[in-house]
This record gives C-alpha cells, sequence and structure tokens, in this order.
C-alpha cells in the first residue's frame, strides 16, 4: 500500500502562485509515475500534469502547459506541483496518484487516471478573479 497526502492548497488571486506537495509513504518503491489530477465542480477528473518517478518524462494538460511545473524530490517521498499564473479556471480539488507498476500504453500511461493505483485526499484550491 501507498499512502499519499497533499498540501498547500489554497486561496489565492488570479496571476497568484502555490506549491501543492504530495508526500508518499508505505511501499514507495514500487512507484513507476506520480501524477496530479483535478476535479471541479460539476465536472470530471481531469488529468493535470505527471511524471516518471524515477526522473525525465514529463506531462502536462494543454490548459496547464507553460505555467504549472512537475517535480519529485525522491529522497522525501515527495510530488510537489508549482502552480503559477493561477487562474480562476484552475479553482478545484487537486489529487496526486501513484502508479505502482510499470505501464505498457504510452503517454496514456501517464494521462489516464485508470492506471493509477492510489490516489490522496485531495487539496482545494480556489483563484479568485
Amino acid at each position: 500500500q501507498v499512502l499519499l497526502v497533499e498540501s498547500g492548497g489554497g486561496l489565492v488571486q488570479a496571476g497568484d502562485s502555490l506549491r501543492l506537495s504530495c508526500t508518499a509513504s508505505g511501499r514507495t518503491f514500487s512507484t513507476d509515475a506520480m501524477g496530479w489530477f483535478r476535479q471541479a465542480p460539476g465536472k470530471e477528473r481531469e488529468f493535470v500534469a505527471a511524471i516518471r518517478w524515477s526522473g525525465g518524462n514529463t506531462y502536462y494538460a494543454n490548459s496547464v502547459k507553460g505555467r504549472f511545473t512537475i517535480s519529485t524530490d525522491n529522497a522525501k517521498n515527495t510530488l510537489y506541483l508549482q502552480m503559477n499564473s493561477l487562474k480562476p479556471e484552475d479553482t478545484a480539488v487537486y489529487y496526486c496518484a501513484a502508479r505502482s507498476r510499470p505501464c505498457l500504453g504510452g503517454t496514456g500511461c501517464y494521462t489516464n487516471a485508470v492506471v493509477y493505483h492510489y490516489w490522496g485526499q485531495g487539496t482545494q484550491v480556489t483563484v479568485s478573479s
């Protein structure tokens, strides 16, 4: 089992920045990739960003590309999402997720929520205009 705990959400104004953190514990040695997803009220959960846990490949939704940066600190078992130039449409509950087994599906192995095995409880991000 892998336990994921997010932090760093809050209420900010448009144009501000926030950094989300997701700390993993448990069987973290099996983690192959981690990602951030978000869900706004009345909408489905959507992909935001993902990263290969061992480093290298990163993936972003078009809506956040150039504004958000995903990164990891493997020594701390922590995933980050630096969010700059926030917009009201970024308002959502943000969830981190971990995929604990290799995947042979290309980009979908990072962007598709169904391939992730563990999820955090979520942290609220609200951006006012």
